[in-house]
């Protein structure tokens, strides 16, 4: 990847927004619901503590998380779209 992630921030590759309801009618690109979950494609060293210690990040490369659904940056890398968070804005991680 050509992009790599500082200190406690994570890249993940959303999963694509539902395009049917569960009862079957189409979703207009408007009232598509911003996805909430995506793969890590790539992650940061790890942030410092209060003692100068560097602290991991809790996921790796290839996991699903769950995330805020307002959190992060959004950025095209050669044309594929990804988000930027912070660790702390990745509240779950899919077993």
């Amino acid at each position: 990847m050509k992009l790599q992630p500082l200190n406690d921030r994570v890249i993940v590759k959303a999963d694509e927004a539902e395009e049917k309801t569960a009862g079957g009618l189409i979703l207009t690109s408007d009232s598509k619901e911003k996805p909430v979950t995506g793969k890590v494609v790539a992650v940061g060293d790890g942030a410092l503590d209060a003692n100068g210690k560097k602290v991991p990040v809790p996921v790796k490369v290839g996991d699903k998380v769950l995330y805020g659904k307002f959190g992060g940056t959004e950025v095209t890398v050669d044309g594929e779209e990804l988000l930027i968070l912070r660790a702390e804005d990745i509240y779950a991680v899919f077993k």
